[in-house]
């Protein structure tokens, strides 16, 4: 199924563009000229989270922000797995057919792991990484691993898909006080029904389902990628990654990285620091 929402330019004012991956369509922005940027979301955010920062760099720098297949504005297909191995193949295509080359890649939540799969099979093309609250090894935590378990359970899947559980009660009530009622809209209008949120219901379990994936990008991250230019941008208030035990780990993978730390955001960090984050893009990446 596709979404027929259509985004208010005033609060997304970009031209959306198609792309018919293997797995069915897929909505992406590409504004601006200069160095590209590809800027990868996790769940259950679509491209939309990264408004801010695409407005504030557009005008230095070719700014693509993709949806994943069963978020945003792309196609829910049939037959389609929504694991993380699935979105990364499709992310490359996307990089491949956009022909991104020297472009640097940002991935937040699960676009970090998503996007890190898609770059270290292409290392030659990348020009540097940005990662912002997330991991690219397995999920240790047994805070990370309940909360699988329980969101994969059949009451709390039956939540996500028949209540939109995961915008409502998750990103919703991180950044719910900060947004304007149309931002809200933006985030909900784009999982309208149980057949939308598929994508959505399916990520909780990856925490634990994609533990051979994430284990091998903590191997191919360092040998593929590890002397790249990276930037780490830090919700040091998040709960979900916590820099203490996050940080230490993509300091030991980059040979030259720099951590900006964001003291008041929590995990989205897009929404509540996108300035902070724009502008430590650009000095790290002039």
């Amino acid at each position: 199924m596709m979404i027929e929402f259509v985004p208010d330019k005033s609060l997304y004012p970009f031209e959306s563009h198609w792309f018919d991956s293997s797995a069915g369509r897929v909505h992406y922005i590409d504004e601006g000229s200069g160095p590209a940027i590809l800027f990868c979301h996790g769940s259950p955010t679509w491209s939309f989270l990264y408004r801010h920062i695409v407005t504030g760099l557009r005008d230095r720098y070719r700014c693509v922000a993709v949806d994943c297949p069963g978020f945003g504005l792309s196609e829910r297909p049939s037959g389609f797995g929504y694991t993380v191995a699935e979105h990364t193949a499709v992310l490359g295509e996307l990089i491949d057919h956009l022909r991104l080359d020297d472009f640097i890649l940002m991935g937040q939540d699960w676009g970090g792991p998503i996007g890190l799969g898609a770059a270290v099979a292409r290392a030659d093309r990348v020009r540097g990484i940005v990662l912002g609250n997330t991991v690219f090894w397995p999920i240790e935590a047994m805070a990370n691993k309940a909360f699988s378990a329980i969101m994969s359970s059949r009451p709390m899947q039956r939540r996500i898909l028949e209540q939109n559980f995961l915008i409502e009660r998750v990103l919703l009530s991180e950044l719910g006080r900060t947004l304007s009622a149309a931002e809200v809209e933006h985030y909900r209008a784009v999982q309208p029904s149980p057949e939308a949120r598929c994508g959505l219901a399916v990520m909780p379990g990856e925490i634990r389902a994609a533990a051979p994936l994430l284990a091998q990008l903590s191997r191919d991250v360092p040998a593929l990628l590890g002397d790249k230019p990276a930037l780490a941008v830090w919700g040091m208030r998040d709960m979900v990654f916590r820099p203490k035990a996050c940080l230490p780990r993509i300091r030991a993978a980059f040979e030259d990285l720099e951590i900006v730390e964001l003291p008041r955001a929590r995990h989205f960090i897009q929404e509540q620091a996108p300035d902070a984050i724009a502008t430590a893009i650009t000095n790290r990446f002039p």
